[in-house]
């Protein structure tokens, strides 16, 4: 009876006073709508798990838009190396150690086989061409992606990559030489070591060379997955946390995504019809897509080929290319470690080839150790690509149920204090002291990246060439911290600040010679 008589209050109210009834409810409703959504936060949360905590509705996005992956490492400090955080209603696991890594990412692999779906990345982005297979969720379309490229990413195949290593590190080194004008000119770095990344996978995967920075495919493939990259940010879409956001019909950041996936479409569908094209007239070269096609017990659909495609191609982008441009960076300024360097390849193959042996597996100790250190101490995709729970998990007796999203803190666990004693120190020796440490660059577990193996001889041979070429000499003055030095701190990837340094050759006439020659 008495919510009855209020109801009825309420009616009378409304039809004698409308305008006044409607001015409340503007300003009644949305609070109501807040103390509800919290209620909502608050049951969604892992029980008992500590975390910081956020603000109504946008939970602890404020605190981590710039850098996230150092305020992560912060909050561990307080709240222990495993805690979670709440992205708008979504609370996320943040893990921070490497103890911690090994126990959750490595002793429940399967159970965190899977990836969360992004509205931006996912909905967006990927809804015509689809996602790569990095953020793919777990299903069968998915074991038969991985099973694909395993095949092609594996030690084997990755041997008959080698003459594709081979000519792209070549023209690399000429390219540092001729636009850096044999080391009279400060040149900006990043387009070679874009186009390097680019025509190799391209070289990879279809078949076809980038050979030189100003074809438009360059510009164009480089400039989208550029930002495309920006999309998979897990905190720069606030979008994808606060659904709200989504029905404005003027979102600038839902309209360029659309963009990009319009543009991205156009090359992937001209680099497909040129490799089935070449496959018809029997003129094709070997190549993962060629290869993967003509494989009859594969079964992979075309969107399936995509995936792999794309797989190769935003990685090599994104990842190798800015590990690359950070190293060569921080070069410029440690002629120490040049020194060394210089003198550990001299010593296998003397001053007379500038060059190096294409098929050379990482026996230069020194360059080899010098390749984990920056992939460690820079650690270029701080947050491993998130994972979802497909059961539940118990971690030190906290019951983290079905569905959890889990961040792989890369940064932190690399810079662990109980792994290293300096891990704030670029200090390539490191591994000559600790061969065995752990290193979480590339992710852990079911999930990591496949194309590992081939990264890693690609930056080896990368710094051998580069380095028995030139003495990296410093233009601009620049902070080559991780985090300070960090252009885009909302990004997925860190990048470094824009820079020139200058080449200048060790062996003008020996470089020049061999150049001439190849």
């Amino acid at each position: 009876m008495a919510i009855a008589r209020i109801i009825s209050a309420l009616q009378a109210r409304v039809i004698q006073s409308p305008m006044q009834s409607l001015g409340i409810a503007v300003l009644i409703l949305p609070f109501l709508y807040v103390i509800l959504n919290e209620f909502v936060r608050s049951s969604a949360r892992v029980k008992g798990m500590k975390g910081p905590i956020g603000l109504p509705l946008i939970g602890n996005l404020a605190q981590i838009r710039s850098n996230a992956a150092e305020q992560y490492r912060i909050w561990s400090r307080k709240f222990g190396s495993v805690y979670q955080i709440q992205l708008g209603n979504i609370p996320v696991v943040v893990v921070n150690s490497a103890a911690a890594a090994k126990v959750l990412f490595g002793q429940n692999a399967q159970a965190l086989s899977s990836r969360p779906e992004f509205y931006t990345f996912h909905k967006i982005v990927s809804n015509t061409a689809g996602t790569t297979i990095g953020t793919s969720p777990y299903s069968d379309s998915l074991k038969r992606r991985r099973k694909g490229a395993a095949s092609a990413l594996n030690r084997p195949s990755v041997e008959t990559y080698v003459p594709h290593l081979d000519v792209e590190s070549k023209a690399f080194v000429e390219e540092l030489n001729r636009y850096g004008n044999g080391g009279k000119t400060p040149v900006d770095p990043m387009p070679m070591i874009q186009r390097l990344s680019l025509s190799l996978a391209l070289t990879l995967n279809w078949g076809v060379r980038v050979a030189s920075q100003e074809e438009d495919m360059f510009d164009e493939i480089t400039h989208v997955e550029e930002e495309i990259s920006k999309f998979r940010s897990t905190t720069g879409n606030l979008q994808d946390y606060i659904p709200l956001l989504r029905l404005n019909p003027f979102s600038s950041n839902s309209k360029k995504a659309a963009e990009m996936r319009k543009r991205r479409d156009k090359y992937l569908g001209s680099l497909n019809r040129n490799l089935d094209d070449r496959m018809e007239k029997g003129t094709h070269k070997p190549c993962i897509q060629a290869n993967v096609i003509l494989d009859e017990e594969a079964k992979l659909n075309s969107e399936e080929l995509t995936s792999i495609s794309l797989t190769m191609l935003s990685g090599g982008l994104d990842t190798v290319t800015t590990l690359v441009a950070w190293s060569i960076g921080l070069l410029s300024t440690r002629p120490d470690v040049q020194d060394k360097a210089a003198k550990a390849i001299q010593e296998m193959y003397g001053t007379n080839d500038p060059m190096c042996a294409a098929d050379d597996d990482q026996k230069c100790a020194y360059v080899a150790a010098l390749v984990r250190e920056c992939l460690r101490y820079f650690t270029v995709l701080r947050l491993a690509l998130p994972r979802t729970s497909i059961r539940d998990i118990t971690y030190q007796g906290t019951v983290i149920p079905k569905g959890t999203v889990f961040f792989l803190n890369a940064w932190a666990c690399n810079m662990d204090p109980d792994v290293w004693t300096d891990p704030d120190m670029f200090r390539p020796e490191r591994w000559f002291e600790q061969p065995d440490a752990p290193l979480f660059t590339y992710g852990m577990g079911y999930r990591m990246c496949a194309g590992s193996l081939l990264a890693n001889r690609e930056l080896y041979l990368v710094f051998m060439r580069m380095l028995n070429s030139f003495h990296i000499k410093p233009h601009d003055d620049v902070d080559w911290h991780p985090v300070h030095g960090n252009s885009d701190p909302t990004s997925l990837v860190a990048i470094p600040q824009k820079y020139k340094v200058r080449f200048v050759p060790k062996d003008a006439g020996a470089l020049n010679k061999i150049l001439t020659t190849s």
